[in-house]
């Protein structure tokens, strides 16, 4: 095993989800030999636990529970590991529910869980970069939308050029000291406040 595998986990913060015997125990155990704080839950929460890698077990009989859980808000959603028996076909919707970083089937091997814990770590980290990416683009894209529209009022009511109305907005915003984007919400406000209408209408 690489050592630098094993930095990657020592200290991370782990939540396994998992009725209590054997397999919970051994889960636990090689968790810990990794070198990870692990904390123990069963039943199934109503929320995420605080920490950055979840294992949530997926028996049948805790389906409704599991559904719950993953349809419930959370600021951070932390990275997830399916674990299911061995050859549990109906276990397999839930799986694909989850939207799992990495599924692993018990009995489970202390080489198999860091072999699937590294790769299920590098394409979350992955998958979470691209979420926020998106998110970004989102909000410019949000913020473009409140300016071009905050341009059009300004020209309907002023009579003022595409370009002269841009550089109204970046002036208030200045002189306001806060961003372009705010300063266009605040005049689409004003607008729909004072219920203005284009001298044409």
């Amino acid at each position: 095993m690489s050592i630098r595998i094993l930095h990657e986990f020592r200290g991370q913060r782990v939540g396994v989800i998992h009725p209590p015997g054997e397999p919970c125990t051994s889960l636990v155990g090689h968790l810990r030999g990794i070198g990870c704080t692990v904390e123990t839950i069963w039943p199934v929460p109503e929320a995420w636990p605080e920490a950055e890698i979840v294992f949530l077990a997926m028996p049948p009989e805790a389906k409704a529970a599991i559904l719950a859980l993953l349809g419930a808000p959370a600021e951070r959603r932390p990275m997830l590991v399916a674990v299911v028996g061995h050859e549990d076909a109906a276990a397999l919707p839930l799986v694909l529910e989850s939207n799992a970083a990495a599924v692993i089937e018990q009995p489970i091997e202390p080489v198999g869980l860091l072999a699937n814990l590294a790769v299920a770590r590098g394409l979350w980290l992955e998958r979470e970069e691209a979420r926020r990416t998106i998110a970004r683009l989102e909000r410019k894209l949000g913020g473009v939308q409140k300016i071009q529209r905050a341009k059009n009022i300004l020209m309907a009511f002023q009579g003022i050029s595409e370009e002269d109305a841009y550089q109204s907005i970046r002036r208030q915003a200045m002189a306001k000291r806060m961003p372009m984007e705010d300063m266009a919400l605040t005049i689409i406000h004003a607008s729909e406040h004072l219920n203005y209408r284009p001298k044409d209408a």
